[in-house]
């Protein structure tokens, strides 16, 4: 059953205006025409380097963007900036902690907050107890010992659980994680992951997980999709993508994911250049600039997501049923 559906989603910001005569720039795409959706309980994880788009997508699943074109449902309900009905439904887990907690507050009440906004309890006793569950479910047991205390008192693995209560507390359907764990320390890291999948199995809860780290979508995802300049590059079953990788760009990430193995030769794919600027996207395939393997039809023609096996998608036009995954051999 699809929770979340996506269609052809267009997200675009306005150029700014520079020089002396107030010249605008060209219109950035941020998210360039996504289509996907989120299954009940499904983790599904999109992968990617900063300023591929991201962040402005799980915005926009928020409702904190207006998209340019395109529809997003939820459970069938259109979720737009006007659409608060949808703000307790879905909820969103920030990169940034610290940032997130008010910090003249105490745990008890930034928790308390979001009932209170939604008016979902005017019992303080029931309100309370509400706290507390999402406290616990959050890993931060018992509530006691952080329910009077401010954010600046806590660990930053604590403070991420904080927000995760904060969310966890309307009881939503759907959770927006971006970024969740690249603040926090590795010793730590594993610790959210693993609540996150409690999470999914314990509440039935969907989770769009957004990262950079490869590694940390293998640890979670059920699905990944690889975003490069406002759209996706490759999307299927974790398994598939990750050992079978199809798309230049998803097999230069998956080359410099850590072997634990010394005795394992590994073939580092290391790409030239720095991503081009989404205002002014190059002709054609999009990666072709940094691609190594691309083609001169690869600067002309711009590729479409095609099926290679089950569930399984990529939009390169090198890419076959039978993919090669040693890019210098390719």
């Amino acid at each position: 059953m699809s929770l979340l559906t996506v269609q052809d989603l267009h997200v675009t910001f306005p150029g700014k205006s520079t020089g002396l005569f107030r010249k605008q720039s060209a219109t950035v795409k941020a998210v360039d025409g996504l289509t996907f959706d989120i299954q009940l309980g499904e983790i599904f994880a999109i992968v990617g380097e900063s300023g591929c788009g991201k962040s402005t997508l799980a915005n926009t699943l928020a409702g904190l963007e207006t998209p340019r074109m395109g529809s997003l449902t939820f459970d069938g309900i259109p979720i737009t900036p006007q659409n608060k009905t949808l703000r307790r439904r879905i909820q969103m887990v920030f990169q940034d902690p610290y940032e997130s907690l008010p910090p003249s507050m105490t745990i008890q009440q930034i928790v308390a907050e979001p009932l209170i906004v939604h008016n979902l309890t005017s019992n303080p006793t029931e309100r309370d107890a509400r706290v507390r569950r999402a406290l616990e479910d959050a890993g931060l047991n018992p509530p006691e010992s952080v329910l009077h205390r401010r954010p600046h008192e806590l660990s930053g693995g604590q403070r991420q659980r904080v927000v995760i209560a904060s969310a966890l507390v309307l009881e939503p359907e759907l959770l927006l994680a971006d970024e969740p764990v690249s603040m926090l320390d590795v010793s730590i890291r594993a610790g959210i992951l693993n609540l996150f999948d409690n999470l999914r199995k314990t509440r039935n809860l969907s989770i769009l997980l957004i990262t950079h780290d490869l590694s940390t979508a293998a640890h979670l995802a059920d699905r990944i999709a690889v975003m490069y300049l406002g759209r996706f590059v490759e999307m299927g079953p974790t398994h598939a993508v990750l050992n079978h990788p199809t798309h230049p760009y998803t097999k230069a990430l998956c080359s410099v994911v850590p072997i634990p193995d010394p005795r394992r030769r590994h073939n580092w794919a290391v790409l030239q250049g720095d991503m081009p600027n989404a205002a002014h996207l190059p002709t054609g395939c999009r990666f072709h600039p940094r691609c190594p393997i691309a083609k001169p039809q690869c600067k002309t023609t711009d590729p479409d997501l095609i099926t290679i096996s089950n569930q399984h998608t990529t939009a390169c036009l090198l890419a076959s049923p039978n993919p090669i995954t040693n890019l210098k051999n390719t």
